[in-house]
């Protein structure tokens, strides 16, 4: 039996270790054919956990999880505080400040962290995270949005009326090429009205 129903939350900070290893899971299987090593797997845990602890008090994160209680799909959506590193300067050594300093930016956000279960069949999953996450940009004319993409998402991402500016050179990061982008308000405004009906 195929249980369709799903549960839209918040995570809680006590759940952060179920989301790192999902996350780090499921990128795994959707760019690999074999297991990933238990030790491979145990390092990129804590590195995604602690990762995400740091950034715990400036973000929300949002789950779909079936009735049984497991996730389904993730996003997180980080308001930056201008002194933690977010990952676009980790990964890309960008400065989210030289991108936005030609535009007259109100707050800075990064999203990240999204992933759903390889099995998923539920064809608005992404939509749903999606609209979530970009809410606080689109309630806010003056804000910009950074993240790390997935080359087969971007291309979704493009498909579905979302508007990303690459920002850099893409590198491979948990299994698969990875793009830095840059999203404003104007280029995620029609997929936010067109989709917040997804999310009540």
């Amino acid at each position: 039996m195929r249980i369709t129903q799903s549960y839209l939350n918040q995570l809680e900070l006590e759940q952060l270790t179920e989301l790192a290893k999902f996350v780090v899971q499921e990128n795994f299987n959707h760019h690999s054919e074999s297991t990933m090593p238990a030790m491979e797997l145990q390092n990129d845990v804590k590195e995604v956990y602690n990762e995400e602890l740091s950034y715990f008090k400036n973000s929300e994160i949002f789950v779909v999880k079936d009735t049984t209680g497991n996730i389904q799909g993730s996003i997180r959506v980080i308001k930056w505080d201008y002194q933690t590193k977010l990952p676009i300067q980790k990964l890309f050594n960008i400065n989210p400040l030289d991108i936005s300093n030609s535009q007259n930016i109100s707050s800075i956000w990064h999203i990240g962290r999204f992933a759903t279960h390889k099995t998923n069949q539920d064809r608005t999953l992404f939509k749903k995270l999606m609209v979530c996450a970009i809410t606080p940009i689109c309630k806010d004319e003056n804000s910009v949005a950074f993240a790390e993409c997935d080359s087969k998402l971007l291309r979704v991402m493009n498909l579905m009326g979302i508007k990303t500016d690459v920002i850099g050179d893409s590198i491979n990061y948990l299994g698969s090429e990875t793009i830095p982008v840059s999203m404003n308000y104007e280029g995620l405004k029609g997929f936010y009205e067109a989709n917040r009906y997804l999310v009540s």
